[in-house]
């Protein structure tokens, strides 16, 4: 695949910055995401959201950061560093989706805001909950309206659209419905779709559909595919990628990650950004 273009030794690469939560594993949440920047030449920053107690085979707990020190994450980082992108994971609760989403409209007033990936997590890979669940309404309302690009897999979809994808009418439905909550686009992944032997996206702006289809890698080991495609696609777009671009993009890199997926503790292993050190 071709990848983006690398800053010369000595010079500032591209800042991405990641508002998630932790993942005691290693295999999703902002360890994801940074092993994707690094691996794509993008200094990452962090506003650490949540800390997870997890492991491979599910999420025990997790406990949630002070608002007032997720916000003030953020506004050192942009204040200071510069970002050129960033993205969402798991926020946790409607306090804190609501004080993210007011801290970037602050931004975007102050013309200090960017490109900003929304990956709507509510639970994990396993079925555990990671988002309150009144914070659903928070997300809808408060969060999509700010985001670039939201990028929900199929039981996303479900909690946030109501609407059960099965096939490519449903899908397309689907994103209408989160295009109507208010972001510039949507991406609606088909990677949970099983019974099909490929793997369809689907992007819309509210006009044109964009299709991205890619054989379905046959591995279990897919733990952290969400957040690095969501890591991948911000990193595109601060290259100054278009967004069907960097959607594309996501997509190659993502499936090359879940053919370098590793087996990782007793349970499901993660997706794997390390491929590239191989020379490929």
């Amino acid at each position: 695949m071709n990848f983006l273009p690398l800053t010369p030794p000595g010079e500032t690469p591209l800042r991405v910055l990641t508002i998630a939560g932790t993942d005691s594993g290693g295999g999703a949440g902002i360890q994801a995401d940074s092993r994707t920047f690094a691996m794509l030449g993008i200094h990452g920053c962090v506003a650490v959201v949540a800390v997870t107690v997890q492991n491979s085979v599910g999420v025990k707990g997790f406990h949630e950061i002070p608002i007032d020190i997720v916000t003030g994450q953020i506004e050192a980082v942009v204040s200071d560093i510069g970002i050129q992108a960033a993205k969402t994971g798991m926020l946790a609760s409607s306090e804190i989706i609501s004080a993210v989403a007011q801290t970037w409209r602050g931004l975007v007033a102050d013309g200090t805001a960017a490109p900003l990936v929304v990956d709507p997590v509510c639970a994990s890979m396993h079925g555990d909950p990671l988002l309150h669940p009144s914070a659903l309404d928070a997300m809808k309302s408060d969060l999509f309206p700010i985001a670039t690009l939201v990028t929900p897999n199929l039981d996303e979809v479900r909690l946030i659209a109501g609407i059960d994808v099965v096939d490519t009418a449903s899908q397309r439905d689907a994103a209408r419905a989160l295009l109507d909550l208010g972001p510039t686009w949507a991406l609606v992944k088909g990677g949970h779709l099983r019974s099909s032997s490929h793997s369809p996206d689907l992007l819309f702006d509210g006009t044109d559909f964009h299709e991205f289809d890619a054989e379905r890698i046959d591995t279990v080991h897919d733990h952290g595919a969400g957040d690095t495609l969501a890591a991948a696609a911000a990193s595109a777009l601060a290259h100054g990628y278009s967004v069907p671009d960097a959607v594309a993009f996501a997509k190659a890199w993502v499936t090359e990650c879940l053919r370098a997926a590793y087996p990782h503790g007793h349970g499901q292993g993660p997706v794997s950004a390390l491929f590239r050190l191989n020379g490929q």
